[in-house]
């Protein structure tokens, strides 16, 4: 037996840095210490797996994601305030664009609006007044019996002139309205006799007949009915009331002028002191209704 050199190694010693294999169960021998670590493996591996075992699509997941919703009491708090201040918007919107039609306006518009308000105001004011003084009249007459009746035959008077049952005169205007072309429709008229009563007009006659407040328009072409009754052209405009209103509301930018005279029509507005309506309109005599006084 030779002494072993420092070079050689024992056949049955294993070196400190190897390890022997396993072989009855093929297990790897465990790394060192500066052996490099396994590589990772990919992040998306696992997703994919678990996606395919389940069968699902994307769609699928999503929907299952979102459904049932999973709101949270804050979240039913702010849904309901947020439609409530929607719901304000709204109405505050929509009474804004009510009030369109008055900003549009021109200023000239604006002022004959405000004028015929003015105007209206003041009617009922004097008529107020009116009525004050008959109540006076009345508590403070000696004959009251006979002072009620006086202003009862007045009052008759003034229906009558209303209901078109009798004549009456005093300060206005005439219109005529001359359709060579027969361009101008019952409408038109209507429109000139609505533009008349808002100025004021007590009474109103076209030609022969007397307009009252049921009384209706008709046909067209040049064959225009008022009421049942025809009438031609000239259409002649007799109207009571007061002519610094009656004239103004008819020659407004776009009212009733402008549009005749878009239909190559004429329309020609006079003064007058004294104006004279004198068509007259039979007294119709209630079936059922009955006087309520006693």
């Amino acid at each position: 037996m030779r002494p072993m050199s420092n070079d050689e190694t024992p056949q049955n010693e294993t070196p400190q840095n190897e390890t022997p294999e396993n072989p009855s169960n093929g297990t790897p021998p465990p790394t060192s210490r500066n052996a490099a670590p396994p590589e990772p493996a990919p992040h998306d591996e696992a997703p994919q797996e678990a996606a395919a075992g389940n069968g699902m699509t994307g769609r699928q997941r999503l929907k299952a994601g979102l459904w049932p919703p999973r709101v949270s009491r804050a979240q039913l708090i702010v849904a309901v305030l947020l439609f409530v201040l929607g719901l304000g918007l709204a109405i505050q919107v929509r009474s804004t664009s009510d009030n369109s039609a008055l900003r549009g306006a021109r200023q000239e518009d604006l002022v004959r609006i405000l004028d015929e308000l003015d105007d209206r105001t003041q009617r009922l004011e004097d008529e107020k007044a009116r009525l004050e003084s008959q109540r006076s009249e009345l508590e403070s007459s000696s004959d009251q019996a006979e002072e009620a009746r006086k202003q009862t035959q007045e009052k008759e008077r003034q229906l009558g002139i209303l209901a078109g049952t009798v004549a009456a005169e005093g300060p206005g205007i005439t219109l005529t309205i001359a359709d060579g072309s027969g361009a101008v429709e019952s409408d038109m008229l209507l429109d000139a006799i609505q533009e008349l009563r808002a100025a004021g007009a007590e009474a109103i006659q076209v030609n022969d007949v007397r307009v009252v407040a049921d009384s209706y328009f008709s046909g067209g072409d040049g064959s225009i009915e008022i009421d049942g009754t025809k009438v031609a052209a000239p259409y002649v405009f007799k109207v009571i009331g007061k002519p610094e209103d009656l004239e103004p509301a008819l020659n407004i930018p776009g009212g009733v002028v402008q549009t005749l005279e878009k239909e190559q029509a004429t329309a020609t507005v006079a003064r007058s002191e004294k104006i004279v309506v004198d068509a007259l309109r039979p007294a119709k005599r209630p079936d059922y209704a009955q006087s309520s006084s006693q």
